[in-house]
């Protein structure tokens, strides 16, 4: 432990960062180690091949979800959600904040999508459905070539009833694996950490899940899940902290948005840079959606992930380039926040590899702001997200005020181009909150 906190002290030394971070300062960090999309590529596990492949998963499962789901049939069996110009907020956050961000912001509302009213319902439906469809082609329950309802009908589920699927987490992704898994017929447990809502809990026991509750963080409820999971031969577990499964579900979210841009006619090349900033737990849901990006926008977006000042486990991992092998904890902070569903302590270390060539920067932002960007998009768009969704709007803010952001826009040859760029916030979660509870954040107010 003490040659631990002389090699801490030694790297908050050498990067004064990592001081401000113990201090629960807002930061906000560019990345060095960021190249050129090509470069960022070399000896890349992944592909623009899988995510095409994960896309083309979730249309075969398309007429399966409009059966579990009515609510989809209107996008044809797509969980989708819209992309919603926020031009009052934006004039707002200039006005109350003293910045300057000049081009249009954009809200993803995936805090709206169909089932599981969060990011979560992307990767984490994705992986339950690959799961099943591997189990159904191997057991000769369907081909490809058939029509995918057919698992929805009762015989199906009689088989995958005798199958287990587990999970680890903080809520969302416990919501997202819980509802599609237990449509599907699985025996579902969702081990959950000591942040998560109890309003979450009650919902997944409402769909029959088994919701385990723990005293640990994150980190320790996943673990717990993975040691249950591996004493049954018959259960599933879904790794949030390495799954490459769930990475290519959200990844698909890119090739949606892409349409989208097109449909509202905003264009993504040299002329108009697109600014993409995004909440971060462990990494997964903000990583497969910027791998994405990248994918098909590649030097002309800009990824940044937002993260509460208590739990900046993604920035403390890239900055020291320990990604996994270092917790905040280790350097002074609880990784308890407001932001139920950033509560992590420590962050993917697959992710944080993927990353470090491919991301623009880090915010770091306290739980108070949560709650102010939350009334201030009520306020000007009538939009409610819940307070971790919020954290991405400190990227927003902090233009025009913030001199590494300046710098980022001078080195990268952005300067007189900001007029035409798009903005975009991923707002990760709100839907699906009680309305007294959506009530108790509107009254939150913190110092």
């Amino acid at each position: 432990m003490e040659r631990m906190a002389d090699g801490l002290t030694e790297l908050a030394g050498q990067l004064p960062v990592i001081k401000e971070l113990q201090q629960e300062k807002e930061v906000v960090w560019i990345n060095p180690d960021r190249t050129d999309y090509e470069k960022s590529m070399e000896g890349s596990e992944l592909t623009m091949a899988d995510v095409e492949d994960a896309e083309a998963r979730l249309w075969r499962f398309a007429p399966f979800i409009m059966r579990c789901f009515p609510e989809t049939k209107e996008r044809n069996g797509l969980i989708e959600s819209a992309l919603t110009p926020i031009s009052r907020m934006q004039a707002h956050l200039n006005r109350k904040y003293g910045s300057d961000l000049k081009g249009r912001l954009l809200l993803k509302q995936d805090s709206h999508l169909a089932i599981a009213g969060s990011v979560k319902a992307r990767g984490g439906i994705y992986e339950v459905l690959k799961h099943t469809e591997d189990l159904a082609l191997r057991h000769g329950l369907l081909h490809k070539e058939e029509d995918y309802a057919k698992l929805a009908e009762p015989e199906a589920g009689d088989f995958f009833r005798q199958y287990t699927v587990q999970v680890g987490s903080t809520g969302n992704l416990g919501m997202s694996i819980g509802i599609m898994s237990a449509a599907v017929g699985y025996r579902v447990i969702v081990h959950m950490s000591a942040d998560a809502k109890q309003w979450k809990k009650d919902l997944l026991r409402a769909h029959g899940v088994t919701v385990l509750e723990y005293q640990f963080d994150y980190s320790g409820a996943v673990e717990q899940g993975r040691k249950q999971s591996e004493q049954d031969p018959k259960s599933y577990f879904v790794d949030d902290e390495s799954s490459r499964t769930l990475f290519l579900g959200y990844a698909v979210a890119a090739k949606r948005l892409a349409a989208q841009l097109q449909a509202l006619k905003i264009p993504v090349d040299w002329e108009h840079p697109l600014f993409v900033y995004i909440p971060c737990g462990v990494g997964g849901a903000p990583g497969g959606i910027s791998f994405g990006l990248k994918q098909i926008y590649q030097d002309h977006v800009h990824c940044f992930f937002a993260e509460p000042t208590q739990a900046p486990c993604m920035a403390l991992g890239m900055i020291t380039g320990l990604h996994h092998q270092i917790s905040v904890q280790e350097i002074g902070l609880t990784g308890q926040t407001h932001a139920d569903g950033l509560a992590v302590g420590r962050p993917s270390g697959f992710v944080g590899s993927v990353m470090k060539p491919m991301l623009s920067g880090e915010f770091t932002v306290r739980d108070a702001k949560l709650y102010e960007y939350m009334r201030d998009l009520l306020e000007t768009e009538e939009i409610f997200l819940e307070p971790s969704a919020c954290a991405a709007f400190q990227g927003p803010v902090c233009f025009g005020r913030s001199e590494e952001l300046k710098a980022y826009v001078k080195e990268n040859g952005l300067e007189g181009r900001m007029e035409q760029a798009a903005h975009i916030v991923w707002a990760t979660g709100g839907s699906l909150v009680p309305e007294e509870v959506r009530e108790e954040y509107r009254r939150t107010y913190l110092d």
